[in-house]
């Protein structure tokens, strides 16, 4: 079997690799994250999923691995919510998905010598109404700070969440359906990393 790395110092993504059952090791990778002018958000989080893979490959000792990447933007109306600058920013992206329907984009791409190939989920969330004295009690959690569109859904902003139409888990963070397709196309399908006996699968 192929050595696995994840190019990401995101510990929802290496938790939702461990839930997939596999072995990998986890590389912070540094990219530029800046979207492009004129940029549609769908280019943008496909684009950083594989420059963080490629990166993850270029650092990799193992030229035989393989290597994750992934990337999740927030999208509201057309414009792309970042992680919040601030407690300030934090609670104005809140107040402004409250009551409403937002997209959830997360790209995952999987590099190594078979090139580097991605596949893009696109989910929908709606908000229920927030109050602003919530919206502030989050805030100050400090768990929206580094978290696309200020919220965790694995999280306390999982409260906030009354309706959602596609995969779970590309809102945490890694969308486990896709990342599982890619791996089985590349030659390496996650079931067999799940062999506790030590021996060869069948």
């Amino acid at each position: 079997m192929r050595s696995i790395i994840l190019a990401s110092a995101s510990p929802r993504r290496a938790e939702l690799l461990r839930q997939m059952g596999l072995n990998f090791f986890a590389v912070p990778v540094d990219i530029d994250e800046t979207p492009s002018p004129d940029e549609p958000a769908t280019t943008y989080v496909e684009r950083l999923a594989r420059e963080k893979a490629n990166a993850g490959l270029a650092l990799a000792e193992n030229p035989d691995c393989l290597v994750i990447g992934s990337d999740t933007s927030v999208v509201l109306g057309g414009a792309i919510l970042g992680k919040p600058r601030d407690i300030a920013d934090a609670s104005t992206i809140l107040a402004s998905l409250s009551g409403r329907i937002h997209k959830v984009m997360t790209a995952v791409a999987l590099a190594g010598s078979h090139g580097c190939f991605a596949r893009l989920v696109v989910t929908e969330v709606r908000f229920r109404v927030l109050s602003r004295g919530e919206i502030d009690a989050y805030c100050h959690t400090g768990e929206p700070m580094d978290k696309a569109g200020a919220y965790g859904i694995q999280g306390k902003g999982g409260i906030f969440v009354d309706r959602l139409w596609g995969s779970y888990s590309a809102v945490v963070g890694l969308p486990l359906d896709e990342t599982a397709a890619l791996l089985k196309e590349a030659g390496e399908p996650v079931w067999m990393h799940w062999s506790q006996s030590g021996e060869e699968p069948l």
